[in-house]
């Protein structure tokens, strides 16, 4: 059974998707800490309620970078986290963390990377540049983290077709249902 770590930075409907996976036991795989680096992420609240502990880490709960980094580290290995998951987390891990658990961290982002990615791209800004860009199709990317925002070798994409009528709302829900299926996909991949 692997032990997984899920940040999350707020409704914590991908950490759901992985939850209900594991439940099901389409996942040999079991969520044994949720970090936020929001205290209000609704995806603290989710943990809290399936039994799982929920942790806010965050540069205002860990002011110096060595603090931050070991509160980080600690959790992962007393914990004995097996894979990482960033499931909708606004912040880059610290770059030690990064190098130590290489090939052990995944995150899924609402685009098809390489395109729509980088600093600035999260949230409903992701779906508006898709739009302005005219492209007929969008979906969703599961990578490896590397030191960059949304770079890494990818893993898992799946395409939703961009509608004439779209608003970045509207294609915003259609590419999160794609989400919850390719994240827990992803993970059954890593753990095999």
């Amino acid at each position: 059974m692997l032990n997984l770590a899920v940040f999350a930075s707020g409704g914590g409907t991908n950490l759901q998707s992985i939850l209900d996976a594991c439940l099901s036991g389409a996942l040999s795989a079991k969520v044994v800490a949720v970090i936020s680096n929001n205290s209000a992420a609704y995806a603290l609240e989710r943990a809290r309620r399936a039994g799982i502990r929920a942790f806010h880490i965050s540069r205002k709960t860990h002011i110096g970078e060595t603090e931050y980094i070991e509160a980080i580290s600690s959790l992962m290995l007393e914990n004995e986290i097996g894979l990482i998951i960033l499931a909708g987390y606004m912040k880059l891990l610290p770059v030690p963390i990064v190098r130590e658990y290489y090939g052990r961290i995944i995150n899924i982002h609402p685009a098809l990377l390489p395109n729509y990615g980088g600093p600035g791209m999260y949230g409903l800004d992701v779906h508006r540049a898709v739009l302005a860009s005219k492209d007929k199709h969008s979906g969703a990317t599961v990578h490896i983290v590397d030191e960059k925002y949304d770079h890494g070798p990818i893993l898992i994409q799946r395409i939703v077709p961009v509608m004439p009528a779209d608003s970045p709302e509207t294609l915003a829900a259609r590419v999160l249902e794609i989400e919850h299926q390719i994240l827990p996909m992803a993970i059954s991949l890593y753990i095999r």
